[in-house]
């Protein structure tokens, strides 16, 4: 398979996720703005899906998917069908045994992860009843991170990819016809969540059945391709959890600031997330399946020439989108979000955190390209104790910043902390010699930077005022956007080209 035209249709799916899931964020700003009950909401979301990266699309996959791939290609498809089937039954008593535990101990929870809210009891009974709601939708996308990773590992890339569509639909249909009939409204959004996570998995279930790896009970926990998967995730766990352990740090800090600091950051995160998800996690979908097989097959000289490609094409595209979201911030949270009960004053204090948080994209997506590069070695120990440092350091840097840059400081210290993990895993893989660079490095960064400068001018100066942005209709925000972007784009891709790179140059196939 072209890993390229795979990437490419990835970051298709993935854009139609994203564009509907800034719908649905529009649609919330909208009908709810940022305040008690969307800060409630968030939080309440929040924990689940801290939940769903710690056992599910992070410990977990980083553990599953290089045994799969080794099962698949020694042990046969009978063998791998097996492990399948009781890694499924085994995760399903985890997941119900967590969200049991997790419904009962709901307020305690919110108390933890918020402690801020206590001092308003409304805001915090309604993110206990939020949370009650949200939480069993970590059994339904623990289970769709499961499928995601057997489809992922057959070169099935686009059903995982479309999947969290049904989310976003879910939440926005939520918002705009149920909350109407709850009291309190906001309380539309937590069944949505729910909803959302049975659809999500119900879209899988053709796929797998397609691919004849569709789970059926067998609880058998003594199996040894379980108790691998359960070694291998003790320290995956460890270290996704330390990712997480900082956001919900960052959470709490911003509980303390003025109400609407939850929002502001998580606003900004959503458009984080966008290139995040278009190239970062695309990235390392498509890296893990073939450097596990690389890595089986003892091929070093392939495992380090996938790991440089995926490199390459992260810096090409990730440091015009950093570029882009640092100049472009008014435009685009007042484009998305500048609607109804989101008013001037959450515009200008989400650009803030924005600004902020593009200082580390680059180093979030490189750490989802490198990280892989130790996951394929069913080595997970190294990246959890780089993590634990990046932690220590995250937190330091949030006690310096949140006194003078308030909600944006938590932002740039997650961004710098990012960065610093890059670095430290990119450090260890060269150590290692599990990579080697390719030659032409210095003269690759040299035309991806001019190309950056170029786009950023012309963006800086086709933007204009940021105050026009405030005052225009949501039609004239929504053009102008487009046509920056679509010109930006074009000025950079237009520059490379002049500068001689082609497409062929990033064709790759597969391992």
């Amino acid at each position: 398979m072209n890993l390229l035209r795979a990437l490419a249709t990835i970051s298709s799916m993935t854009l139609v996720s994203r564009i509907l899931g800034f719908v649905r964020d529009a649609v919330i700003a909208r009908m709810f703005g940022a305040g008690i009950y969307t800060d409630a909401f968030f939080v309440a979301f929040r924990i689940p899906n801290l939940l769903r990266r710690l056992f599910a699309e992070g410990a977990f996959s980083q553990a599953f998917v290089p045994i799969l791939a080794e099962y698949r290609a020694r042990e046969g498809e009978a063998q791998t069908k097996r492990l399948v089937d009781r890694t499924a039954s085994a995760l399903s008593l985890a997941l119900v045994t967590v969200t049991v535990l997790g419904v009962a101990a709901a307020p305690a929870i919110v108390y933890v992860s918020a402690p801020g809210f206590a001092a308003v009891p409304a805001k915090f009974d309604v993110t206990v009843s939020m949370l009650r709601v949200t939480f069993p939708y970590i059994v339904f996308i623990s289970l769709v991170a499961l499928a995601g990773g057997i489809l992922n590992t057959w070169s099935r890339f686009v059903i995982p990819a479309f999947t969290p569509t049904a989310l976003n639909l879910s939440l926005i249909v939520c918002a705009l016809y149920v909350a109407p009939y709850i009291n309190p409204p906001v309380m539309a959004l937590a069944l949505g969540v729910l909803l959302g996570g049975v659809l999500q998995l119900a879209l899988q279930v053709p796929s797998l059945a397609a691919v004849g790896m569709l789970p059926r009970p067998s609880l058998v926990l003594n199996d040894p391709g379980v108790r691998r998967i359960v070694v291998l995730m003790a320290p995956a766990v460890a270290g996704v959890s330390v990712g997480q352990i900082s956001l919900l740090i960052n959470t709490i800090f911003a509980s303390f600031l003025e109400s609407g600091s939850v929002s502001w950051l998580y606003y900004a995160d959503r458009l984080m997330e966008f290139p995040t998800g278009m190239l970062g996690v695309a990235l390392g979908t498509i890296l893990l399946p073939s450097l596990a097989k690389y890595h089986s097959e003892a091929a070093t000289d392939q495992y380090s020439r996938l790991l440089d490609w995926g490199l390459r094409l992260t810096l090409m595209l990730a440091l015009p989108a950093a570029a882009a979201l640092a100049v472009l911030g008014v435009p685009l949270v007042a484009t998305l979000f500048h609607y109804g009960e989101f008013a001037a004053r959450d515009v200008w204090m989400t650009r803030q955190a924005l600004a902020a948080y593009s200082v580390g994209l680059l180093g979030l997506i490189l750490v989802k390209v490198l990280a892989p590069g130790f996951y394929a070695r069913q080595n997970i120990r190294t990246p959890v104790k780089i993590a634990v440092v990046t932690l220590f350091a995250t937190q330091a840097m949030n006690a310096a910043l949140i006194v003078p840059l308030r909600h944006s400081g938590l932002a740039l210290a997650i961004g710098l902390g990012a960065c610093l993990n890059a670095f430290l895993l990119y450090r260890k893989l060269r150590q290692r010699d599990i990579y080697l660079p390719q030659p032409g490095w210095l003269a690759f960064l040299l035309r991806i930077f001019l190309a950056v400068a170029a786009m950023s001018a012309g963006i800086w100066f086709a933007m204009g005022p940021e105050t026009w942005w405030l005052a225009a209709s949501g039609a004239r925000r929504v053009i102008a956007l487009a046509a920056i972007v679509a010109g930006g784009g074009a000025v950079y891709f237009a520059c490379l080209w002049a500068l001689g790179f082609r497409v062929r140059d990033f064709v790759k196939r597969s391992a």
